[in-house]
């Protein structure tokens, strides 16, 4: 992977032009096309402003940076790997610079399940992007553990690979919004179920 493909911006809000480092091994950056649709459908429903947000499987923590820079209230970022957790530190870090305050960004160098079994939450908007070769069952299970974390009108964005099966939301008694593929990658949108 080059220079390039490891570096990305936020691409809108108070920290706009940002410059993000991206691990060099181990994590597959979202795209800019994927982020920009993504965030276009987030601020279209309302669910950025003032939001309580969790980015599990952070990898260089993009989408919840980039979340924070669009008006999230707080951010939670989760990565297990050592070295991935401490660029998304030095990435928060020059978030909160851009945003002028103290940092509203806790990075958690944790596995996903152990973090979402320790969370106190609640969180109204959750970013899952799991390595593409998680199992089907490891993704339910991700699902099943966070669902008592979330608030009532919480928005769910899942990113997998467009050949995975599609997350089984009604394990976790979450309801398909959206649906959406960009090349190789799908994206799915759901919210608590009533």
């Amino acid at each position: 992977m080059s220079y390039r493909e490891r570096v990305t911006r936020i691409i809108a809000g108070a920290a706009r032009g940002i410059r993000l480092d991206v691990p060099g091994a181990g994590t597959r950056p979202t795209s800019d096309r994927v982020r920009e649709s993504v965030f276009g459908a987030l601020e279209s429903m309302g669910a950025i402003d003032g939001a309580r947000v969790l980015d599990l499987y952070a990898g260089s923590g993009a989408l919840g940076l980039e979340s924070w820079s669009r008006g999230a209230a707080s951010l939670d970022l989760v990565e297990r790997s050592r070295p991935a957790a401490a660029i998304i530190g030095r990435n928060a870090a020059a978030v909160a610079k851009a945003l002028g305050g103290a940092s509203a960004a806790r990075v958690h160098q944790s596995a996903v399940r152990a973090f979402l079994g320790r969370a106190t939450g609640p969180y109204d908007l959750v970013f899952t992007d799991p390595p593409y070769d998680i199992g089907d069952d490891a993704m339910t299970g991700d699902l099943v553990a966070l669902a008592p974390l979330l608030t009532a009108e919480a928005v769910v964005v899942i990113e997998r690979a467009r050949r995975s099966s599609p997350p089984d939301l009604a394990a976790a008694g979450l309801a398909p919004v959206r649906h959406k593929a960009y090349g190789d990658t799908a994206v799915w949108w759901a919210e608590p179920a009533a």
